[in-house]
């Protein structure tokens, strides 16, 4: 493992040691147990998508682990006037002994992983966002004891989000529901990507336009934004188009009655999931934002530890 791209690149043995990694230093840093295992390191943190917490939890998360987090803004570095990735990938590698990306073409990610000699953590782009779910996969095992056998139900547009959840839930045995409307399916090569992580565990994967197949004795029940950050313009359309995904206290109850209701955040109330779902007994969202910390921290000190 010299990177962390997606989901689909690792074994679950590999994400089963993640977390339980990310679980031990979440025990151990509540009791007050510091780890400085990457003492002397400095970890590049490429920005071309504005973030909470993806930069907050990687500056955080370095500094617990004894490194220094540098933040490199899209403006600050010559990647955003035009130098090649190449470039960039070789310079940086002679400064840094790690780099995190959060960028909109998940080709920049693939290329500055190739070139770079210093592993490359996918912090986030259009197509995949790995680090999210990692943190989803420690949260659902926080509350549910166990992964493989649940069902993971996701509702809205087939985005980054629901191509990770997809890789991480093939990976790990978890029975998964993807429910979007027709034209915001998911990936097509993300999906026969997918399809052979199902065929490995033996979990199903339901690919749906129907909320209501989707959140049958769903376990976990997660949303996403309608509208992610590039696709402003398209607001009134897709504000239309995915009303009936709502998540609203209804449709909550056709899942399981212990279901836990999980967002990535940011989320926007009244629209993809109701003020009374995610500020409501069931929702488990701001215990999933938190472990964003120890998940990444995970990656980081499994990549970058000596």
């Amino acid at each position: 493992m010299k990177d962390f791209i997606s989901l689909h690149d690792l074994t679950k043995e590999e994400i089963e040691g993640l977390l339980e990694l990310a679980l031990k230093f979440k025990k151990e840093n509540k009791e007050g147990i510091s780890h400085h295992i990457l003492k002397g390191k400095t970890l590049g943190m490429i920005f071309s998508k504005s973030s909470t917490r993806t930069r907050v939890s990687f500056e955080v998360g370095m500094t617990q682990l004894g490194g220094y987090p540098l933040f490199l803004s899209s403006n600050d570095i010559q990647l955003g006037r035009g130098e090649t990735i190449y470039d960039t990938a070789k310079v940086l590698e002679r400064f840094l002994d790690g780099i995190m990306i959060r960028t909109f073409a998940h080709s920049d990610v693939l290329e500055l992983a190739q070139y770079a000699d210093i592993p490359v953590i996918n912090a986030l782009t259009d197509l995949l966002h790995p680090c999210q779910v990692l943190a989803d996969l420690q949260t659902a095992y926080e509350y549910k004891g166990k992964l493989e056998g649940l069902k993971f139900t996701y509702v809205g547009d087939g985005n980054n989000m629901a191509h990770s959840i997809m890789y991480g839930c093939g990976k790990m045995g978890i029975n998964c529901a993807i429910a979007t409307p027709y034209d915001y399916k998911p990936n097509d090569e993300v999906v026969e990507n997918a399809k052979e992580d199902f065929k490995k565990s033996g979990a199903d994967l339901l690919l749906t336009q129907d909320v209501h197949e989707a959140m049958k004795d769903a376990d976990i029940v997660y949303t996403d934004t309608w509208v992610s950050m590039g696709q402003e313009a398209e607001k009134a359309e897709r504000l239309k188009v995915f009303m009936p995904y709502q998540i609203d206290e209804k449709l909550f109850k056709e899942a399981k009655d212990d279901a836990i209701f999980m967002h990535c955040l940011p989320a926007y109330r009244g629209y993809e999931v109701t003020a009374e779902v995610i500020d409501g007994k069931n929702s488990v969202i701001f215990d999933e934002a938190e472990n964003r910390l120890h998940a990444q921290k995970a990656v980081m000190a499994t990549l970058m530890a000596d």
